[in-house]
Parts: C-alpha cells; sequence; structure tokens
C-alpha cells in the first residue's frame, strides 16, 4: 500500500462515519490497526470532527467533519492524484 497522509486516513474515516459506523467497519475501511484506529478516533473527537453516539454505539462526524470532507474532495478536484514520472 502507498503512503498515506494522516488527512487522507482522517478522511477515510469520516467518510466510512458519513452514515454512521462502528469501530470495527471503520478500522477495516481505513485499513488501520486496532491500536491505530484508537488514536485517530480519539484526535478525531478531541477535534470536534467526529462523534460517538453512545446509544447506536455508531460514529459519525459533525457538522465540522462534513466541512473537513468538503474541503478534502475540493482540495482532491483542484490537485488531481496522479503519478509524477520522477525521472524528468
Amino acid at each position: 500500500m502507498k503512503y498515506r497522509s494522516r488527512t487522507d486516513i482522517m478522511t477515510m474515516i469520516l467518510e466510512t462515519a458519513r452514515n454512521g459506523a462502528g469501530k470495527t467497519k471503520i478500522m477495516y475501511k481505513a485499513y488501520l490497526s486496532y491500536s491505530q484506529l484508537t488514536e485517530y478516533l480519539k484526535f478525531l473527537r478531541e477535534t470536534d470532527l467526529l462523534k460517538y453516539e453512545e446509544g447506536t454505539q455508531v460514529y459519525r462526524p459533525t457538522e465540522k467533519g462534513l466541512k473537513f470532507l468538503k474541503a478534502s474532495d475540493y482540495m482532491s478536484e483542484l490537485v488531481p492524484f496522479a503519478k509524477f514520472d520522477k525521472t524528468g
């Protein structure tokens, strides 16, 4: 797997949680170990990008998290990810 930035990983987590998702689903969709997942979920909750719903036991993006996803999509449109020839 290619190198992924923290922003790429956070985007994958928030996108997976868009309609509500538990830890296991997020972990597998974002290709993270349990310890990595725990750290990212903690960070995303502390920065108010992700919320945990106690009753349903799922994670969902907050309004701020949805804005983050929208900005991420916009940036992807501006700078398409293409393979660059490193020889020239």
